[in-house]
């Protein structure tokens, strides 16, 4: 799993990179804050080497809670900037801050 991040000069965004490994899954999609948790709008890209993948613009100078929804399983990003107890959730989500 992991993370890349690439600043716009002439935008207020940032390009953010997720990247999961689940070979033996069938979809995954990255929801979080910055797309009101929904499935559908975070969809990533499933790659020959079982690598699930999608490039999302973000607004810079903010943080935002989010998780991968794998194959129905939540899962959290161990490369995260941080991590918050969310008590809906009754878990942690994983932050990312750009």
């Amino acid at each position: 799993m992991s993370i890349k991040k690439q600043f716009v000069k002439t935008k207020p965004v940032c390009k953010v990179t997720f990247s999961v490994k689940a070979a033996g899954a069938n979809q995954a999609s990255v929801i979080g804050d910055f797309n009101n948790w929904n499935e559908s709008e975070g969809v990533l890209s499933k790659l020959k080497n079982g690598t699930f993948k999608g490039v999302f613009d973000l607004d810079k100078d903010a943080a935002y809670e989010f998780k991968y929804l794998i194959d129905g399983v939540f899962v959290n990003e161990p490369e995260a900037d941080s991590f918050k107890w969310n008590a809906f959730a009754g878990n942690e989500n994983s932050v990312l801050v750009v």
